[in-house]
């Protein structure tokens, strides 16, 4: 397949990694393996800030059937952490599994081997869309490995008027509610859903596309990874999943509502705090329905019954459970615990995990499930044993990390180790230890007992939680001196700046990333 690699800088694409046949550093063979009878293809979906409990899955509160269906027929793992409390920090671990900063002391995969490159290396057609998060570009490595890759930024920054509304959600929730009974009208008379937004400006359906596209001109086995933003602030779903997830009510006047207090900074009560609730979950259903016609092309393409879907959140959403709302550098479960779901083609359906599990297990599971044999740099391990019903997971713990500054709203949002403290936290299937390494301060949770982590046990601990404490603590520090050692080197070495182009650093100023 011909690389179509392209990137936000307009620069040149990128040379693909392989090709079928190719013979790895130890001379075998790294065709993909004949023995594998039942997946040839694996489509990754990762939702920006997708929390545990926003899918039906994990609540059977919330309305995803596209999602509730990929569970009924796969297996859910409800102890799924991420690596980070935001793309950055989480991403290296999904594409590259391997922590933020452990490689080179920044925060992308530039010289990682990621899933992408070791697939393609492997002779599987590669494609990754991403629907506009700067962090997830050629300036952070991310193009790496794939034949087809495109973040859409440029198209976000292409006119003023596009990017104003990108960075205006409440202006844009007025266009919507004063256009919305017109389309509707427009769209019952022609006979037609009235789920696409009047402005994409979530890049939801350039990102679903290109994915359509691809599955429909590629005849190779391949690995395809779309990311979805609509779940990331500002949440601007399509009035009628706003209607959908709130008993039929009417509800762009909520947008509105939440919107305009937000903006403005006024105070966030009980009210504003439901609508907000509301609209997230509007965007859940939106993507939710976009996943469901993705899988409608791999269906008409024929290949659905070899494709197995992997679908994962980088993070979660905070709603003032610890007194924001976003996702600030917090390690709190509504940022760190998130959905993982694999429906795999041969395996048992309807099967839930308990087992704790970090997203650094996303690029071994993949390759394992395409029968490609994991790099020896990879940190996580392959679940497809869990999936199939084979093993359990190791009981390795799972170690996230954040950077916060003086305040925790502070701006600009870190980029490296240099801007702030480091915390880390460790976690298995029950407890929840955070370590501000800077500051040299502790927090312990219990997680069934306090699932909202308000009780911190750190201050009078029982012999149980002391030992628990003995236990994550050594981690936590050798996690630390890691990052904090290749971060030296990478510095004493002239390690690359982080300076970013103009439309990029536009992007992540209208994700709120200043």
């Amino acid at each position: 397949m011909a690389s179509n690699t392209s990137s936000p800088d307009g620069t040149a694409p990128e040379e693909t990694n392989g090709s079928a046949g190719d013979l790895d550093s130890a001379g075998a063979s790294s065709e993909p393996d004949a023995d594998r009878p039942d997946v040839s293809n694996v489509l990754l979906v990762t939702i920006d800030s997708l929390r545990a409990d926003a899918i039906a899955p994990y609540d059977g509160d919330r309305h995803s059937p596209v999602l509730q269906g990929l569970a009924d027929g796969g297996t859910v793992f409800d102890n799924a952490f991420a690596t980070g409390n935001w793309t950055p920090f989480s991403f290296p671990s999904i594409l590259a599994s391997e922590p933020v900063f452990a490689r080179n002391g920044d925060i992308g995969v530039r010289g990682a081997e990621t899933l992408a490159s070791v697939l393609s290396d492997a002779g599987f057609a590669t494609a990754g869309f991403n629907a506009a998060n700067g962090f997830l570009t050629s300036h952070w490595g991310y193009p790496e490995g794939f034949d087809e890759f495109e973040p859409f930024v440029t198209s976000v920054g292409s006119s003023r008027y596009s990017r104003y509304l990108a960075a205006h959600p409440t202006v844009e929730a007025w266009i919507q509610l004063a256009t919305s009974p017109i389309r509707r009208l427009g769209s019952k008379f022609r006979g037609e859903s009235d789920d696409r937004p009047f402005l994409d400006a979530s890049r939801m359906f350039d990102v679903e596309d290109a994915a359509t596209g691809f599955i429909d001109d590629t005849d190779d086995p391949f690995f395809l990874w779309v990311h979805y933003m609509d779940t990331h602030t500002p949440y601007v779903p399509a009035p009628r999943y706003i209607r959908e997830v709130s008993d039929g009510i009417v509800g762009t006047h909520r947008m509105l509502h939440a919107h305009t207090r937000t903006s403005l900074g006024w105070e966030v009560g009980e009210r504003t705090l439901r609508e907000l609730r509301t609209l997230y979950q509007a965007t859940v259903r939106q993507v939710d329905a976009s996943v469901g016609r993705l899988l409608d092309a791999l269906d008409a393409a024929g290949i659905a019954d070899e494709t197995a879907i992997v679908v994962a959140g980088d993070h979660g959403e905070e709603f003032q459970e610890h007194g924001h709302l976003a996702h600030y550098p917090k390690l709190y479960d509504e940022l760190i615990s998130v959905p993982l779901i694999v429906n795999a083609p041969g395996a048992d359906g309807g099967r839930r995990v308990t087992e704790h599990v970090g997203l650094d297990a996303v690029p071994p599971t993949v390759a394992d499930l395409l029968g490609v044999d994991a790099p020896d740099d990879w940190r996580g391990e392959s679940a497809v044993p869990a999936v199939r019903g084979e093993g359990a997971l190791d009981d390795d713990p799972v170690v996230s990390v954040t950077v916060r500054g003086e305040e925790v709203t502070e701006q600009p949002i870190p980029r490296s180790m240099a801007d702030g403290d480091l915390l880390v936290s460790v976690r298995d299937a029950e407890w929840t230890y955070i370590e501000n390494v800077d500051e040299e301060t502790v927090e312990l949770y219990h997680r069934p007992s306090d699932p909202t982590q308000q009780t911190d046990l750190s201050a009078d601990p029982t012999e149980e939680q002391r030992a628990v404490i003995e236990r994550f603590a050594p981690i936590a520090a050798a996690h630390a001196a890691e990052l904090r050692e290749r971060g030296a080197e990478s510095a004493a070495a002239g390690g690359e700046g982080d300076e970013v182009d103009a439309d990029l650093e536009a992007r992540l100023e209208a994700l709120g990333y200043r």
